[in-house]
């Protein structure tokens, strides 16, 4: 059985050298974090390994200590200090390259993660978040877990043995949530453009934020739409429960939505709490391409912020400065395009700056990412309509994107 530490106890587990893995997404275990945030000469010398999610975690371990570092695969705002001082290891890989990453990488000396407590038979799950745990827990020399009551234990969610863990801290607090807020109408406008794009039956994977909000609120009416993505958030809750979404058209996994984690607010951690039809599951399944490509009338749905007459887009640089990450929006892609009558949509309102930036370019900036290659894009989507890109010619594209961008 794993010992029962106070949060205070976890600052003196660490030592200079180690290598410490941290949990992502809703599993981010705040109170040990938190614990060694407050005990700045723990961190001296660590290194943190962490895919941290833009919107949802807010921690830069690698201002823990001047002598901290990390490795992530997002540059989130609350990372930019570090990582301009070359603080932070950035990695440009997909989720999909992510997953070969930890599988490779030697074990690690700490683990930290977050779990609910454990049930009558000595197991608990993972929670509302799969992260990349599954592929550190077997290699870790210590697991350390916040044992947190109020994070729920569905029963799609992977299980592991409690006396696994060699360490717990027992806590009781609200997990962290991200409100969509309101919808400006040029977003509500992309949403319903995209929507007409999506027919009953398809298999949709959409990530969160404004822009994927807005669309999602514009599928009430249709029937037997599927999910297989990277979460589940407050919009896909309403359509299950409005009976848009019942999965029944499924290719594979038929009857189940598939995702990593649940985001948004208490609503949607309420609604996964219970619910037998949602099965979480590790990026190597739910952003594995071949699996993906097995999806018939699989659609995915991301946000980008510019692209260029070409086709390039660029969804994780601004200005030449990284400001996000790749994420697993090429895996869904190419799956999609794999896949029987898959579409890949990229939506984006076609100005910014209160209208004084295209986000339609000739050609992106210096600097720019190429996030989404030009070789894998679809439909492009803005508020004045959309432009398929898949098969078309360089100039046949320009001018399918000048008819879409700001006039």
């Amino acid at each position: 059985m794993p010992q029962t530490i106070s949060v205070s106890d976890v600052p003196g587990l660490l030592r200079p050298g180690q290598t410490v893995f941290v949990q992502g997404a809703v599993g981010e275990p705040l109170a040990l974090g938190q614990a060694l945030a407050a005990s700045e000469q723990a961190s001296k010398g660590v290194h943190y390994l962490s895919c941290l999610v833009p919107g949802v975690n807010r921690t830069d371990f690698a201002a823990f200590h001047d002598e901290a570092t990390m490795t992530a695969f997002f540059v989130q705002a609350e990372l930019q200090n570090s990582f301009a001082a070359g603080k932070v290891r950035f990695l440009p890989l997909h989720y999909s390259g992510i997953c070969s990453y930890m599988q490779r990488h030697p074990p690690v000396d700490v683990l930290l993660m977050q779990v609910p407590p454990p049930d009558d038979e000595g197991m608990c799950t993972l929670g509302l978040s799969v992260d990349f745990v599954p592929f550190i827990l077997d290699k870790a020399k210590v697991v350390v877990a916040e044992v947190n009551a109020n994070m729920p234990s569905p029963p799609g969610s992977p299980k592991i043995p409690y006396d696994r863990l060699d360490y717990v801290v027992h806590t009781n607090r609200a997990l962290p949530e991200l409100p969509t807020g309101d919808l400006p109408p040029v977003i509500e406008t992309i949403g319903q453009k995209v929507a007409e794009l999506i027919h009953d039956g398809d298999c949709i994977q959409i990530g969160i934020g404004k822009v994927p909000a807005a669309i999602l609120t514009c599928l009430k009416d249709h029937k037997r739409l599927g999910l297989h993505g990277g979460m589940v958030t407050d919009e896909v809750a309403d359509l299950v429960d409005a009976g848009a979404m019942d999965c029944s058209e499924k290719s594979i996994d038929r009857g189940f939505l598939v995702c990593g984690a649940a985001m948004g607010t208490q609503r949607v951690y309420d609604w996964a709490a219970d619910r037998q039809d949602v099965i979480f599951k590790g990026a190597n399944y739910t952003h594995n391409v071949p699996i993906v490509a097995q999806i018939d009338n699989f659609v995915s749905i991301n946000s980008t912020l510019e692209v260029d007459l070409t086709g390039q887009a660029n969804s994780e640089t601004l200005d030449g400065r990284q400001i996000s990450g790749t994420g697993g929006l090429v895996d869904f892609v190419r799956g999609a395009r794999m896949a029987d009558n898959g579409r890949s949509i990229l939506a984006l309102s076609a100005t910014a700056a209160r209208d004084k930036i295209s986000r339609i370019v000739p050609t992106l900036s210096a600097g720019a990412a190429v996030s989404c290659p030009r070789a894998d894009i679809d439909y492009v989507v803005t508020e004045y309509g959309a432009a398929r890109l898949k098969d078309k010619s360089v100039d046949e594209r320009a001018e399918a994107l000048i008819e879409i961008a700001a006039p």
